[in-house]
């Protein structure tokens, strides 16, 4: 019998995410001078932010390269963010050797075939409920949010509540 999601997620230390479609619906709208602009959930950033300060690791893996996007991650106390990044496999093995950090203690959430190699080499693969086909046949948990609306904090209250860190009564 397969284990249940729920029982991965008293061994999560770590969360990497994607940005656009995880962190962001994967719209873009751009502005007169060319900038791409995109649009985060609160939610998902009181939830990482929340995460940070409990003592979990998190780390952002993104192909894209837009620096306000480091910008806003950085005010909530991310340090490990990855912008532009061609082999988000190579990045993040260079990420677990930096933090000793064992792949089966990670919780990554993607939401398209970039994302696809480096979930197959961690414990708990995860997605929003709007991710393509491929991520959400290797995911052990699909989020009932989408990107951009709220995934990132479902997945990171789960782990929290699982291990008594969300909120103290």
């Amino acid at each position: 019998m397969e284990k249940s999601y729920k029982e991965f997620l008293s061994q999560i230390t770590t969360f990497i995410f994607d940005v656009d479609g995880v962190l962001t619906d994967g719209s873009i709208q751009i502005s007169t001078d060319g900038e791409l602009l995109r649009t985060m959930d609160i939610k998902d950033g009181y939830a990482m932010k929340h995460a940070r300060e409990k003592g979990y690791t998190i780390c952002i893996i993104s192909g894209g390269k837009n620096e306000g996007v480091r910008h806003r991650l950085k005010g909530l106390g991310i340090t490990d963010i990855y912008l532009g990044c061609a082999d988000k496999v190579e990045q993040m093995e260079e990420f677990f050797d930096i933090y000793e950090i064992a792949p089966e203690n990670v919780l990554y959430m993607g939401d398209d075939i970039p994302d696809l190699y480096p979930m197959r080499k961690i414990g708990m693969p995860c997605c929003p409920q709007d991710a393509a086909s491929e991520i959400k046949e290797i995911s052990k948990y699909i989020s009932h949010k989408k990107g951009g609306k709220g995934c990132v904090r479902d997945v990171i209250e789960q782990v929290l509540k699982v291990q008594g860190k969300w909120i103290e009564e």
